[in-house]
């Protein structure tokens, strides 16, 4: 009789639960139902009684932006005019020139050329200013406009007429457009005879394939140690990042975990493919922004112990996305889970479901960070990014500087040196002579250095305040002299700052003749990042002490008040 009792309650109780749940259910459908009549009816009624003509496929998307706006970055509205754009975020590919165009206010001007596409085979110069593509003006076109114009299916024609500094005539230039293929991996090369280097730059199609063949290469010329490059990669293909990861962790080892609120579309990816080495000492090169799959693949290594990481704390986007199709060709890119590396972590920084009263978001303060431990015990967190094993401080930028990179007169004075210069040095022999760096500064004559330091800005809000409150006489010949003194440091910036001017002028220069590859060969002497990974991986000791428990050197690790973990 209990037996059958209790049988009733449990029955009872499971009936009652899904009548709940039904009930539940037909409540939010009716929401669901009830706010898409609203919505439409609504539209309906603009649409007829505003004042000026509406363009409807506009005002739907900027509303649905505003609607998917409100959970997180990650979930867009893609719609059928932004597919194409979409593919080649997703695959790398696309019909086109192989170059980057940017628009200077009514100019259009080329910024690079990418080495053995068809931009660079026909001649096209960094510098060059774009006036026509196949006889359209684009003085008054945007970006977006211009890069549609450049793109197109493979064998057809850009016609472009440009000048060229240098040349009194425009030039007439015709590219063969072909199928563009941009590298996930964009260079590999020895630093020494036995350090060898590569760099990921995204996660499109192939990237684990182009990662093996950089490693294998570096291997074939002599490498016996690695530096892995994975700095400033924003993410991409999930499964991308599980092979590449795969190269130094050995077969069947998990790698990555998804959860979501579908959990038929839970999952946990496994190392698949035998690697390429797991002995090979690694240092893994990461930055702020170096987001998405480059975590999860410098996560994983941390997390199995297998490489030391150096650089700074990682992103924090624990987050994954999937598409799905939409009606009339558009589709839906959303958040469905969140992924969680081997230590059982999540390294998602900001909260995107809980948001303040005034629509702010929050991040996961140290305190409240979960430790978990790599392989060999070390302790590791999550809710903030991947932190660096070794930590190596941002260097900051002068506002002299800044002001040269903003105003593009680096990039000016290496066309003009390159219309000088038929041939250069090869990159890593490439250094600008103090004769040169004259030169450069009296280019400058006469241009539009001005800026202000933060000891201006502070001195002009003390000036303020002083004024307000009726003291300004009593500290302005203080004030006034502190002004001076400054002024007088800025009129000497260029001098005070010529090591980090240099090597970026360098830098910009050997472009002109190597591209991208000479460009990243002439960085390594003067890349604390690089420099401190060489460090780390000529010392076995201390490369060796990194990869265990109580090691004291990553600084943004934080302190934290409760713990937990596999």
């Amino acid at each position: 009789m209990r037996k059958k009792y209790l049988a009733g309650l449990i029955l009872g109780g499971a009936t009652l639960l899904v009548s709940f749940r039904s009930a539940s259910d037909n409540e939010r459908y009716f929401e669901i139902a009830k706010n898409l009549d609203i919505f439409a009816t609504l539209f309906k009624e603009v649409n007829t009684y505003y004042v000026d003509e509406i363009t409807p496929a506009k005002m739907v998307k900027t509303g649905i932006d505003a609607m998917l706006k409100s959970l997180d970055p990650y979930t867009n509205y893609i719609p059928e005019d932004d597919i194409e754009d979409f593919r080649t975020m997703t695959t790398g590919q696309y019909g086109g020139i192989g170059a980057v165009v940017v628009k200077r206010g009514a100019k259009t001007v080329v910024q690079a050329a990418y080495e053995g596409y068809p931009a660079q085979k026909a001649g096209l110069l960094p510098g060059d200013e774009i006036l026509t593509i196949n006889g359209v003006n684009v003085a008054t076109k945007n970006n977006s406009d211009i890069s549609k114009l450049l793109k197109g299916q493979a064998n057809s024609v850009a016609k472009l007429s440009v000048t060229r500094y240098g040349q009194e005539l425009p030039v007439e230039i015709n590219i063969t457009r072909d199928k563009i293929q941009v590298e996930n991996v964009p260079y590999y090369g020895m630093l020494t005879p036995e350090i060898g280097y590569f760099q990921l730059a995204g996660f499109t199609i192939d990237a684990g394939k182009e990662a093996r063949l950089a490693v294998m290469k570096l291997k074939e010329q002599g490498a016996k140690k690695i530096v892995f490059d994975i700095r400033d990669n924003p993410g991409g293909l999930l499964n991308e990042a599980v092979n590449v990861s795969n190269l130094f962790v050995n077969k069947g080892l998990d790698i990555v975990s998804t959860k979501g609120k579908v959990t038929d579309w839970n999952k946990t990816y496994k190392a698949l493919d035998a690697p390429l080495d797991t002995q090979m000492p690694v240092v893994v090169l990461t930055s702020n922004r170096s987001a998405s799959a480059s975590e999860i693949v410098s996560g994983v290594l941390q997390d199995y112990d297998r490489a030391v990481l150096v650089g700074k704390r990682t992103f924090g986007k624990g987050l994954v996305q999937a598409t799905r199709p939409l009606s009339y060709n558009s589709q839906l890119k959303v958040t469905t889970a969140k992924y969680y590396i081997p230590s059982g972590r999540c390294i998602q920084e900001i909260d995107y479901a809980h948001r303040a009263d005034d629509g702010t978001l929050g991040k996961v303060p140290d305190s409240l960070r979960t430790a978990f431990k790599t392989t060999s015990g070390r302790v590791v967190y999550d809710g903030g990014g991947v932190a660096p094993d070794v930590e190596v401080q941002e260097r900051a930028i002068a506002d002299i500087t800044r002001v040269l990179l903003q105003k593009n007169y680096l990039f000016d004075y290496a066309t003009r040196y390159r219309a000088a210069h038929p041939t250069l040095p090869p990159a890593r022999e490439f250094h600008i002579s103090d004769a040169e760096y004259q030169k450069f500064i009296q280019f400058l004559g006469g241009k539009d250095l001005s800026y202000s330091t933060d000891m201006e800005k502070s001195l002009a809000q003390l000036s303020s305040r002083a004024k307000e409150e009726k003291h300004y006489d009593d500290v302005k010949a203080e004030i006034e002299a502190i002004r001076r003194k400054v002024s007088t440091n800025k009129s000497n910036d260029l001098t005070r700052f010529k090591p980090e001017i240099r090597e970026l002028l360098e830098q910009e220069i050997v472009a002109r003749y190597y591209f991208q590859k000479g460009q990243i060969e002439a960085s390594f002497d003067d890349d604390p990042d690089i420099l401190m990974a060489m460090n780390v991986l000529n010392d076995q000791a201390r490369y060796m002490a990194l990869l265990k428990p109580g090691t004291p050197e990553a600084k943004s690790r934080p302190e934290v008040k409760r713990a937990g973990g596999k």
